[in-house]
């Protein structure tokens, strides 16, 4: 495998829903799980830990649940579609297919790595502000996206998915996870049906960040494209 950039991972790595059945060789998921563990957290406390489900009848339970809540989220998606200009109705028409096939076979993708927390190491410091509380996550998503990057550089597929985050009662006694242990996400890696990755699409940085203050434009001699 040619040796990929830092930044052309991180520009071509998308959310990969048509995942193959093909095995994962453990020395490749040894490396993408590794790479889960050097993510940063407040005060290095690692409040987390990964459940690696590869058993079959764990997998098609997980996604009886999963399809289950899809077709509620596709459902309210999907009638939304006529309202947007063309262009982007056809890109998230593609989105929902892919959606389509990840809740008819995740029950066959190779690996589904549930992410799990304690709640009880997180400094949240956004928790009285009257608005939904974000901070926590600082503490869990970052390793989650190292895994993601992991995973494009070793060829795999994965997205990161949170819908079963709201079957979690479900879940923690499919998986035996303890009190007060909860779930961030649900990430399920394989090998990509077809192309994978690939440039992602974005709004340009001069849309999305400001200088000194708010709607000030940022003055930048040279703008990364």
């Amino acid at each position: 495998m040619a040796e990929l950039s830092l930044y052309e991972a991180l520009r071509t790595t998308r959310a990969v829903r048509r995942l193959r059945p093909d095995p994962i060789p453990d020395a490749v998921l040894a490396r993408v799980l590794t790479a889960f563990t050097w993510g940063p957290s407040g005060g290095n406390r690692q409040p987390w830990r990964l459940l690696v489900v590869r058993a079959p009848h764990l997998k098609v339970k997980l996604q009886r649940m999963y399809q289950e809540l899809w077709s509620e989220y596709v459902q309210a998606s999907r009638a939304g579609l006529p309202s947007l200009p063309e262009r982007s109705r056809a890109r998230a028409e593609r989105s929902l297919s892919a959606g389509d096939y990840l809740a008819s076979h995740l029950g066959e993708v190779p690996v589904v790595v549930v992410v799990c927390f304690d709640p009880r190491g997180l400094a949240v410091t956004d928790a009285k502000l009257g608005r939904q509380s974000v901070v926590g996550g600082a503490s869990i998503y970052p390793a989650v996206q190292n895994m993601l990057l992991a995973c494009r550089a070793e060829g795999l597929g994965c997205v990161l998915t949170t819908l079963l985050c709201t079957r979690e009662s479900e879940v923690r006694g499919l998986l035996g996870i303890p009190e007060p242990w909860a779930t961030a996400a649900m990430v399920p890696i394989g090998y990509p049906v077809g192309r994978g990755h690939g440039p992602t699409s974005r709004r340009p940085l001069s849309a999305l960040a400001f200088g000194d203050r708010w709607d000030e434009p940022l003055a930048l001699a040279c703008e990364s494209e």
